[in-house]
């Protein structure tokens, strides 16, 4: 499981602290569960699966994929989750923030303006 754990936190690009901290955990307690001197209980195992929408079978035992297939709802909720432990003044929060201010006259020119570039990019 150590060398699993490894490689979730860096195909997630985080520190050893940063995925500490999105489970609840101390650093040196995730350093230890990537080393092996420590095998983190369920319920660390149940956090890091939900955080991160890991399959267990695969962290537990390496079988399957490493990650769990997420509806489109899903994904923007796991998205939203993201974006709320963002900084205020990130960029995710304001774009998002610019987004609910705008009217449906501008949602169409939004969609025309993505439209546009969808093609632009085939």
């Amino acid at each position: 499981m150590k060398e699993r754990l490894k490689t979730l936190r860096k195909t997630l690009h985080l520190t050893q602290q940063d995925f500490a901290d999105r489970i609840g955990v101390k650093r040196n307690s995730f350093a230890n569960y990537e080393t092996g001197r420590n095998i983190p209980i369920d319920a660390i195992i149940v956090s890091i699966c939900r955080e991160f929408h890991v399959n267990e079978r695969w962290l537990r035992e390496g079988t399957g994929e490493m990650f769990q297939e997420q509806t489109p709802d899903e994904q923007i909720a796991t998205f939203i989750g993201g974006l709320l432990r963002d900084e205020e003044d990130s960029f995710r929060r304001r774009l998002l923030s610019a987004l609910a201010s705008l009217d449906e006259t501008e949602w169409k020119v939004l969609e025309k303006l993505a439209d546009s570039m969808k093609r632009d990019g085939d």
